[in-house]
């Protein structure tokens, strides 16, 4: 499986992204600068954290005109998996592929340390190697984090089972506890807690490895084919 990680300016985990692919993983993957406007020779595209164009405006407002956006729209809409982690979650809210805005953490203060989070679905292409109700280990690092929606789409969400990942202690405000979502369709998520940072026990956990890990499978039990 090959996988693309997107750079755009400001962005500060691509790297860890491309190293929990590559070294944690085993798998093909490749930085795609912003610039580009093709993602048609990868299987899987990850947005990463950081701070793109310095979250003027607002968080991944400005990165939604990006010269690669009009891809990543497209392999959304051909059932590739599209990770969004932290302003990679605020970039696919911003493109409209995730319901939902983000806020300033209720303290109005960055954190930055490991939490506890729920599986609330383990069965989406991203969460299958867990199991439902499982507690796992995975840091933040967020400014605004507190993800917020009406009533209408919090029903839907639950409805839909969209709700992946929510925290064991709401650590900023978030509406349900809310941690991470997907599209309807289940091949697209958002989540603001950083699982490509928790791949390897030396990194304090290797829950997030999981996760990599599902998204692997999934598309192997698509489209790779034994004789």
């Amino acid at each position: 499986m090959k996988f693309a990680v997107i750079v755009l300016p400001g962005s500060n985990c691509d790297i860890d992204m491309f190293h929990a692919v590559k070294d944690e993983l085993g798998e093909e993957v490749e930085y795609v600068w912003h610039m580009e406007t093709s993602l048609d020779e990868y299987d899987g595209v990850l947005i990463p954290g950081g701070f793109s164009y310095g979250d003027y405006l607002r968080c991944g407002a400005i990165a939604r005109f990006a010269n690669i956006m009009p891809a990543v729209k497209q392999a959304a809409e051909k059932g590739k998996p599209v990770l969004g982690v932290c302003n990679g979650f605020q970039i696919l809210q911003e493109l409209g592929l995730l319901p939902g805005a983000m806020r300033r953490n209720k303290e109005l203060k960055f954190i930055c340390r490991p939490v506890e989070l729920i599986v609330n679905n383990d069965q989406t292409l991203f969460t299958s190697s867990y199991h439902k109700g499982e507690a796992i280990t995975v840091p933040v690092a967020h400014g605004e984090g507190n993800f917020y929606c009406d009533e209408k789409t919090l029903t839907a969400l639950k409805e839909n089972k969209q709700i992946v990942f929510t925290y064991g202690s709401n650590i900023n405000g978030s509406v349900a506890d809310i941690a991470g979502i997907t599209n309807e369709k289940g091949n697209v998520l958002g989540m603001m807690p950083h699982p490509e940072r928790a791949v390897d026990s030396l990194l304090g956990s290797a829950d997030g490895l999981k996760l990599f890990q599902s998204i692997v499978k999934n598309w192997r039990e698509t489209h790779v084919t034994t004789a």
